[in-house]
């Protein structure tokens, strides 16, 4: 199965119209169900951190201070994952950062991102929560540390794409549920999932 890049940002804020920047990257490289590389680090953006989100992810301004400038770290980013594809737990957000901090830096973001949270409402439509934390205890995936810090939860999100493309494989017979197919998957209404699962199986849908 072909590598993808799993990415988590932690941000000042949640709108960049209104200058939120990201303050910390993560990016875990999967293959072959397992993580084969990673990329970690805080960003100086140039931008104050709100003190209700230093007490949510325990990043300071003392902390991103210190940092390298947010245009070295996205280069390193844009080099570290190349042309591979990528996914994210809500990955709009995501995108929407690795975009805008790209664009600041002067480089262009060509890489589809696929979504956890969209593939997971499509396959666990009875979980009472998609969130990352509550999908992580659900599956018992694997978790270091607390979350809301990029690499914790890149990890957490890893494990959960891990999960995922195991149920395609053993639940609806989905020989490569690979990235393309996953983006697929994510666009697909509840009335045609089952036809749609079903044509990309070996077997009937459960």
């Amino acid at each position: 199965m072909s590598r993808i890049a799993v990415i988590d940002f932690e941000t000042t804020g949640i709108s960049i119209s209104q200058g939120s920047r990201a303050t910390e990257v993560a990016i875990v490289l999967m293959e072959n169900g397992q993580p084969v590389d990673r990329y970690q680090s805080l960003m100086n953006a140039g931008v104050s951190i709100p003190p209700f989100i230093t007490q949510l992810t325990g990043i300071t301004n003392a902390m991103v201070a210190a940092a390298p400038a947010a245009t070295q770290v996205m280069a390193e980013a844009a080099r570290f994952v190349g042309d591979t594809p990528m996914v994210a737990h809500n990955a709009g957000f995501d995108r929407r950062f690795w975009q805008a901090e790209l664009a600041l830096a002067g480089l262009p973001a060509p890489q589809p991102f696929a979504c956890t949270v969209l593939l997971s409402r499509r396959l666990y439509p009875e979980a009472p929560s998609h969130k990352l934390g509550m999908l992580a205890e659900r599956f018992a995936l694997p978790r270091k540390g607390a979350a809301h810090r990029a690499l914790v939860d890149a990890e957490m999100a890893a494990w959960l794409l891990v999960r995922i493309q195991h149920d395609l494989r053993e639940r609806h017979g989905v020989a490569e549920p690979d990235h393309a197919f996953l983006c697929a998957l994510q666009t697909c209404t509840t009335k045609a999932l089952p036809r749609f699962l079903a044509a990309h199986g070996r077997r009937p849908v459960h």
